[in-house]
């Protein structure tokens, strides 16, 4: 609604299988190589989102890959299949760190990394591994690739004129949704914030078409079509000074979007949680990273590097999260 219907599908929908296929305990940890504990994390929360993973167990990706060169989605087919089948209990990540700086060209080998960065280079390049045999899509058709379909979503931005009342809507792709925690001590009061509409006036004033002026107006964000997975940062980090914030941020196993999307009165819109990405230390130029992720046998893991440990769900929520995975 609002928005033009793609001209392509990439990726059938109704291929995408939200529940494991096959079950088994936890698959094996990720040997640390010197400041890599960033990459770990992330591999472990993307390994065990149940809808990427059975798609990449199923190896259709490379079957019918012809590009040349790096290819991520190739490299994670590879990498989830190493983890889930491994008969050690720890491997080396090296499909992974052999590409290192083509996931990210300002990534440096043995510097501490932001891990929602390296995340969001992740996704991101296997989305454009996903584009690379298509070329000229428009931007609804872009979202239909495997991986926009598991991990994207769109946000709606409303602005209202508070003189004519004339309503300005646009629309933007996202992979992950960052919020403020500043002001919040929960999960639910951060997305509250994040859809609370913000006043435009003097030097932040709109230019209304109608009116053909600059207007006071009020401007609000929704999630207008929902992810099959909702990734959410905690800002935890400021980018000026570096500090971090510490408090503890509640959040819940189980969530509802409904009352932050554009149409918020309808049926109820469940989210599950199955990841979590935890950072400690004081400031984002060091620390350590490590996760706790639900295997496809149903139970909850802490993954720090090379340990993999059986915990209970209790533990996974009492952490001091920094991303946060959620699916349908």
């Amino acid at each position: 609604e609002g928005m033009a219907p793609p001209k392509t599908i990439l990726f059938p929908p109704e291929k995408i299988c939200m529940a494991w296929q096959q079950r088994q305990s936890a698959g094996a940890g990720l040997f640390n190589v010197g400041n890599t504990c960033f990459v770990n994390a992330v591999l472990q929360c993307l390994t065990y989102t149940p809808p990427l993973a059975n798609y990449l167990l199923s190896r259709e990706h490379s079957r019918a890959c012809h590009q040349r060169g790096f290819c991520m989605m190739c490299i994670m087919e590879v990498h989830v299949n190493k983890v889930l089948h491994s008969p050690v209990s720890a491997i080396l990540p090296l499909a992974v760190l052999r590409v290192f700086s083509s996931i990210g060209e300002h990534f440096q080998p043995g510097r501490e990394e932001d891990a929602h960065d390296f995340l969001s280079c992740t996704v991101n390049a296997m989305q454009r591994a996903c584009l690379s045999a298509s070329s000229n899509l428009d931007i609804s058709s872009q979202s239909t690739t495997i991986v926009h379909q598991i991990f994207g979503g769109f946000l709606r931005s409303r602005v209202t004129c508070f003189s004519c009342k004339a309503i300005s809507d646009s629309y933007e792709a996202f992979l992950d949704v960052p919020l403020d925690i500043k002001a919040a001590s929960s999960l639910t009061a951060a997305l509250e914030d994040f859809v609370t509409p913000e006043h435009l006036d003097g030097e932040n004033c709109f230019k209304c078409n109608k009116c053909e002026k600059n207007v006071a107006a009020s401007k609000r964000f929704t999630v207008h079509c929902a992810p099959k997975v909702l990734t959410v940062c905690l800002k935890r980090f400021d980018c000026f000074t570096g500090g971090k914030v510490s408090k503890a941020v509640e959040y819940p196993e189980y969530l509802d979007l409904r009352p932050y999307m554009s149409q918020a009165d309808g049926e109820p819109l469940p989210y599950s949680l199955y990841a979590v990405l935890v950072h400690s230390g004081l400031s984002c130029h060091g620390g350590h990273y490590f996760c706790y992720t639900k295997a496809s046998n149903g139970l909850w893991y802490q993954m720090d590097d090379e340990s993999v440990e059986l915990c209970c769900i209790d533990t996974a929520l009492r952490q001091q999260a920094y991303l946060l995975f959620y699916a349908r």
